[in-house]
């Protein structure tokens, strides 16, 4: 089971997305069964701000200076992931949302797009990535995959 703590630092996310909060908590009930972490506590923290934030963050984290619409901060590395499939209880990650990237890419449809925005960023806590055309082929197949069965 994963518990999310859901932070709203920007108040524009409330006009974007009707209670936050409740929706993350809802994407991760309807998760597969093998994302969902069964019979473990998993925690993650999600951060929902604006394009001053994650413009710091891509910066300091990622050299690239300019605002992005997600990021994802994974706090244990592949390796001791794959251990970590032995305890009862461990932090997954951080991931951040960016009010502002997200309304741009996402114009037409917000609820389906908050759903596969906070799917990428869970996936980046996973590991998978997107750097090769072969990695990103993969990632997205699970994206798509992981959307359809949380949208219902």
């Amino acid at each position: 089971m994963i518990e999310a703590e859901v932070l709203v630092e920007s108040k524009n996310w409330k006009k974007i997305i009707q209670n936050p909060k409740q929706r993350i908590k809802k994407i991760l009930k309807r998760l597969p069964h093998p994302y969902k972490f069964p019979n473990q506590k998993v925690f993650i923290t999600v951060l929902l701000t604006d394009n001053n934030k994650t413009k710091l963050l891509n910066k300091k984290f990622r050299k690239k200076n300019k605002p992005t619409d997600i990021l994802s901060f994974p706090f244990l590395d592949k390796k001791t992931l794959k251990k970590n499939s032995k305890y009862t209880k461990f932090y997954l990650g951080d991931i951040v949302i960016s009010d502002g990237e997200f309304k741009k890419k996402n114009l037409n449809n917000f609820k389906n797009g908050f759903i596969k925005i906070f799917i990428h960023g869970f996936l980046h806590l996973l590991h998978f990535q997107h750097k090769s055309d072969k990695d990103y082929e993969v990632m997205n197949l699970v994206e798509h995959e992981i959307f359809k069965r949380v949208k219902g």
